[in-house]
């Protein structure tokens, strides 16, 4: 026996099968008004909705007819857009002639900036645009604020654990060469693009974000174990003012895959930067510092060094720009990294040279390919004039580039504030022909163009630092007798003939009686 069906929707309110065509049909004869009523179609729409307002008697009828009407506009106008971005994805779909996988290899090799361009052009390119690897490299460095916690926290929980590289803060502009010594520390003077911005954006104002990056910035790499900070390769921070040491220790503490780390501007300890780069970073190969103030951070210590050398023994490229080393110090890290080719430590106070002494003996200094010395005040020409030699002798054979220009030219052998413009005891031009495979820089100004040093230091230190009368210094065979000006800057510690032991360096203790040149 057949069973009976059950009674359907349909049978028991016929009035729903009509439902949508009615609709439809309403729908339409309403949109048709656009074009039958060429005229003016949205006078008619208000008469007519005036004269059904009016043949409503209670005012509280009339008040829900207007917001029946607002909501029934609401709502075609969503429907219209929604079928808009339907119609421009499938109409993307058909005429983008990528797959998926392909198109996402594609963003992944834009920049930031364009790849969010992309991911608001339609849904498709969204939907490709949120995939990890399209941010596996950020890049959110500009030339003026614009960029803040919330922007790069959101970049980084999308790369999760594709994250690879991370570069943030405002760059004065670009670098001319990879050999340029080009100060990449920001202020307002070196910004190339500043006419539309207002200074008041980085305030914190009530209702807007403020347009600045904060110590939190890196929090994102810290958080679910440091899962983004496993694979990171390279991280370069640029001018982030609020940045200080706790928070930049605890992100290198999340990336031990780290290979590249530049910092430059950031007003963080040199010391306890390299501290945390010892402990937390033992596979970089490269490392870059420019310091916030030139010739103030005398933090760095030789057990430091020496940790930094021992911990990090793949280290190839050497930076520290700014910072006041003494030659003994610059000797354990030149001489400890046995393949070291790139050592940059321009602007640097207290170097004299003396490191640079037998340099191209034992093992570690001998891979050098490029030198910059540029604007050390304390470099002297004799030290520059015996290392010339060397170097004419067959020294340093992978030297590829060197930089020994002064602003204020050279330190004379006697006293510091003696300078020297065009050197006699330097042979430069026999070098040029001897050695014509090094790109030699050596820019001096002309003995018109110069600037008292007296004046010279008061600018740098703004007259904060004094320079103190004398500081005790070490010396071994070979080195040259200091006189009590040579000496004011500690330059001499070290005479940089350590190289009796080949396999070794000489620790010098820090005396503790070293007066301290930073600026409290």
């Amino acid at each position: 026996m057949a069973k009976r069906p059950c009674p359907s929707l349909t049978s028991l309110n016929p009035n729903i099968v009509m439902l949508r065509p009615s609709m439809d049909d309403l729908l339409a004869a309403f949109l048709d008004m656009s074009d039958s009523d060429t005229d003016s179609p949205s006078l008619s729409i208000d008469l007519s909705f005036e004269r059904l307002l009016e043949s409503l008697p209670r005012d509280d009828d009339q008040s829900l007819l207007i917001d029946r009407a607002l909501n029934l506009g609401s709502l075609l106008l969503e429907a219209a857009k929604r079928s808009a971005r339907k119609r421009a994805s499938k109409h993307n779909s058909i005429a983008w002639a990528l797959p998926p996988d392909l198109t996402i290899k594609v963003f992944s090799m834009l920049d930031t900036q364009s790849l969010c361009y992309a991911a608001v052009t339609c849904s498709m390119f969204n939907k490709c645009a949120m995939d990890p690897m399209c941010y596996a490299n950020i890049d959110l460095r500009t030339v003026v604020p614009k960029v803040n916690n919330a922007v790069v926290s959101t970049v980084i929980q999308r790369a999760g654990k594709s994250l690879q590289s991370l570069k943030l803060g405002i760059v004065p502009g670009p670098t001319a060469s990879p050999w340029s010594c080009q100060s990449l520390v920001y202020t307002i003077r070196n910004s190339e693009d500043v006419s539309n911005f207002s200074w008041n954006d980085k305030k914190t104002r009530q209702g807007k974000e403020s347009f600045i990056l904060t110590r939190t910035c890196l929090h994102p790499l810290t958080v679910e174990s440091g899962a983004a900070g496993t694979l990171l390769r390279r991280l370069h921070l640029y001018n982030i003012e609020r940045m200080d040491c706790t928070s930049l220790c605890m992100a290198l503490s999340a990336c031990p895959s780290l290979l590249d780390l530049e910092i430059v501007g950031l007003h963080v300890e040199l010391r306890q930067t390299l501290m945390s780069v010892s402990l937390s970073c033992p596979l970089i190969e490269r490392l870059f510092f420019e310091s916030s103030k030139t010739g103030r951070d005398d933090s760095l210590k030789s057990p430091t060094c020496v940790d930094l050398v021992n911990n990090c023994p793949h280290l190839t490229s050497l930076a520290l720009r700014g910072f006041k080393l003494p030659d003994y110090k610059i000797r354990i890290l030149v001489k400890g990294f046995l393949k070291l080719k790139y050592v940059d430590f321009s602007t640097s106070y207290s170097i004299t040279g003396t490191f640079l002494r037998n340099l191209g003996s034992g093992a570690g200094g001998n891979l050098l390919e490029v030198l910059i010395l540029r604007d050390c005040m304390h470099l002297k020409e004799v030290e520059v004039a015996r290392f010339f030699s060397a170097l004419l002798g067959g020294d340093l054979k992978f030297l590829r580039h060197l930089d020994i220009s002064n602003r204020e030219g050279l330190a004379s052998d006697g006293d510091w504030y003696e300078r020297c413009y065009s050197s006699s005891i330097i042979p430069l031009k026999q070098f040029s022909e001897v050695r014509q495979d090094i790109c030699l820089l050596a820019e001096f100004p002309s003995e018109g163009s110069f600037v008292d040093i007296d004046q010279m230091v008061d600018s740098e230190f703004n007259s904060e630092i004094s320079l103190p009368s004398q500081l005790s210094s070490h010396a071994s065979d070979g080195s040259l007798l200091m006189s009590s000006s040579e000496s004011s800057y500690n330059s001499d510690q070290g005479s940089g003939n350590e190289e009796g032991q080949d396999s070794g360096y000489i620790i010098f203790e820090e005396s503790s009686d070293e007066v301290d040149f930073l600026a409290v």
